[in-house]
């Protein structure tokens, strides 16, 4: 199906699938696009209606650019669409400010999907902030986080250098990054009840696998399933895979 984006009010977002199902809210990361859930809205918007914000990453001004400010917004978007009883997929960033959103509205939140999460653990761009003006640097940094190159399109690419050449752009990621960083969850991640599915790339150079199996050992009702030949985006990289593991979960978890 062909993603359509709607517009109301201040948000941008595609809204599809089954408008009678529970609803999906799923959080793209911080060189994500609304796009990166193309197989995921395909594959259940039979049964579930599928709800994917896109973030205000680089509209925000720099001095307000991080966690607490994307929180607010996706708690914003979450009342102004009255959205209840949500299953929170989330990756990078995403499961970070899914994580979050939980913890902060657990009475809105019944199932959790983390893929690739920052929240312990991550490297930020493979090591390094973005560097302006290079191309082949930007496609050596975008391929990183895929196990097979070649996963990562000119139009990924080209979309990602034209991101890091535009100054406040550049000036939000590294504020957000370093907010990302900065802010370890391990001690709230025990307050976190409700069954949550841990998605995880056994090649994943941003979040390693000892990340997710930090995740799985802190969040009392988790399961850990790992994809191999993946690296930080399983949902993109192994689709059919993924969604298998998603949808066999939320069957044993209704």
């Amino acid at each position: 199906m062909s993603l359509i984006i709607q517009t109301e009010g201040n948000y941008k977002f595609i809204d599809a699938g089954n408008p009678q199902g529970e609803t999906m809210l799923l959080l793209h990361g911080l060189f994500g696009a609304l796009s990166n859930w193309e197989s995921v809205i395909n594959q259940f918007s039979q049964k579930y209606r599928i709800v994917v914000p896109m973030m205000p990453i680089y509209e925000m001004p720099v001095r307000k650019a991080g966690l607490e400010t994307l929180t607010t917004f996706i708690e914003e978007f979450v009342q102004f669409k009255n959205l209840h009883q949500l299953i929170l997929l989330g990756n990078s960033l995403g499961g970070h400010l899914a994580l979050m959103y939980t913890l902060r509205n657990p009475q809105n939140v019944k199932k959790l999907v983390l893929t690739g999460s920052s929240g312990l653990f991550e490297s930020a761009m493979g090591g390094s902030y973005p560097k302006r003006g290079s191309y082949d640097y930007i496609k050596e940094r975008v391929e990183y986080t895929f196990y097979y190159p070649q996963t990562a399109t000119k139009d990924l690419i080209d979309e990602v250098f034209n991101i890091t050449n535009s100054i406040p752009k550049c000036l939000n990621i590294v504020a957000i990054a370093k907010s990302a960083q900065r802010h370890n969850m391990a001690s709230e991640l025990s307050k976190i009840t409700i069954p949550t599915l841990l998605v995880w790339g056994l090649n994943d150079t941003i979040t390693p696998p000892v990340v997710a199996h930090d995740f799985n050992r802190l969040i009392p009702n988790s399961t850990l399933r790992f994809i191999d030949y993946c690296c930080h985006a399983p949902m993109m990289e192994h689709p059919d895979k993924f969604n298998t593991i998603m949808n066999e979960w939320l069957q044993t978890n209704p």
